[in-house]
């Protein structure tokens, strides 16, 4: 038996070695598993010298401290962003700074300021920011954010080519032109940055827009499902591509999916109806069961169900139609 009230030593060694094996399941593989596992959204460009630049001012001066960077799946922070944040959005925030040290966490710990994921698309102006920055009452009168002007300079003759702001006289100190540091124009370089990616595809749109296809009798009188192949480019490629293959950290590989090859698609036509955010690893899915026909989604699903790899029984009409009544029945 393991004597701890009297080997102080192996009570010592016991204590760190458990606490070493729950760092590593809990923080090490996790954190190690999201960083290999994730990719860039189409489009999506790496940082410049000046954002990172920007993003290191951004972190010492404590702005990571009240503003966040993560849009949840809810309504009240869809102000923010055009969709939910996901693992592939910050893809080059996981880049390591070197061997010792891990990429700095922006995303935020209080929502005391607004959340900046957009604040390049909803700010795009350089002055706006500098202003801003300078005194946060000069653009936003209730603003309870601190001012930065150790970020500026007072100079009577300006260098050519610097940058300067109108500061109103009840926001100025000393006498001069306000001319903006380096360091503040690499910090507004960052926020200018913060656009969430796009989710493009070729020939494909995030949200459906086409009319809905007639449903075509063959000869027999039976009813034909419309092209699923069509279908799956226009609603679902734009996130899951067109190889079914997804995005690492943003939508999971349907290609050899489990859930795809089920004999039973109950769960899947679930997620089409109803929508997926079940899994930290990848991006919010919303559903579309306003979107699409049970006959629609019975084509795609029967394509999917056949492609890239995936070989499973071909769904009914039916199938969508019965799990629909007991989706809007819940």
């Amino acid at each position: 038996m393991l004597d701890f009230h009297k080997n102080h030593q192996l009570l010592l060694v016991t204590i760190f070695s458990v606490f070493v094996l729950l760092s590593i399941i809990i923080a090490v593989i996790p954190a190690y598993k999201m960083q290999e596992n994730n990719e860039p959204l189409p489009g999506d460009e790496p940082m410049t010298e000046a954002e990172i630049r920007g993003r290191n001012l951004y972190i010492s001066e404590g702005c990571v401290g009240c503003h966040t960077q993560q849009v949840r799946g809810i309504e009240m922070d869809k102000v923010w962003g055009s969709r939910p944040a996901m693992p592939s959005d910050f893809h080059y925030y996981k880049q390591r700074m070197d061997v010792w040290r891990q990429s700095p966490s922006i995303l935020g710990s209080q929502r005391t300021g607004p959340d900046l994921t957009n604040v390049g698309l909803r700010q795009p102006s350089d002055q706006w920011h500098l202003l801003h920055l300078f005194n946060p009452r000069i653009v936003v009168k209730e603003s309870i954010m601190p001012a930065y002007p150790w970020l500026f300079s007072y100079e009577e003759a300006p260098a050519e080519g610097s940058v300067t702001i109108e500061v109103p006289s009840n926001f100025r100190n000393s006498t001069g032109t306000v001319v903006a540091s380096p360091e503040v124009l690499d910090l507004v370089t960052y926020l200018k940055s913060l656009q969430q990616a796009p989710l493009v595809a070729e020939g494909a749109s995030f949200i459906p827009s086409r009319a809905k296809p007639a449903d075509i009798p063959d000869s027999s009188g039976q009813e034909l499902l419309p092209d699923g192949a069509s279908l799956y480019s226009s609603t679902c490629a734009a996130c899951h591509q067109a190889d079914g293959m997804g995005i690492a950290g943003a939508f999971p590989p349907l290609a050899k999916s489990k859930i795809l090859n089920d004999q039973d698609p109950e769960l899947l036509i679930r997620i089409i109806l109803q929508g997926y955010d079940a899994n930290p690893e990848f991006g919010q899915m919303p559903g579309f069961a306003a979107l699409l026909t049970d006959t629609e989604i019975a084509a795609i699903i029967n394509h999917e169900r056949n492609s890239w790899g995936n070989s499973a029984p071909e769904i009914e009409v039916e199938q969508v139609a019965d799990i629909r009544k007991m989706v809007e029945g819940l």
